[in-house]
């Protein structure tokens, strides 16, 4: 997460620089497309991935890194995830 969170600027797109609709999505990062499993187990794809499906409080912090992952490992130490299917189905209730 720290990678994508020191790169966002630079090396990824957000929703709304692609289209100007303003969606629930509209701060996530653009998920690039790709059938390459070697590809899609790499940063640039899963990282967007796990980016996106953070609670909006936590990505709101991204431009803040320290405070950004503190608030991240304790995310991630409150819900104990073992793997990352189970972070992809938790549902974030806000």
């Amino acid at each position: 997460m720290m990678f994508i969170i020191k790169n966002t600027k630079n090396q990824f797109t957000v929703n709304s620089e692609i289209h100007n609709i303003n969606t629930s999505q509209h701060t996530n990062l653009h998920q690039p497309t790709s059938k390459l499993t070697g590809y899609q187990q790499g940063i640039y794809y899963s990282g967007v991935r796990v980016y996106n499906k953070l609670p909006p409080h936590i990505k709101q912090l991204s431009d803040d890194s320290k405070n950004f992952e503190l608030r991240l490992k304790k995310f991630l130490y409150l819900h104990s995830f073992y793997s990352l299917e189970e972070y992809f189905q938790y549902e974030i209730n806000c």
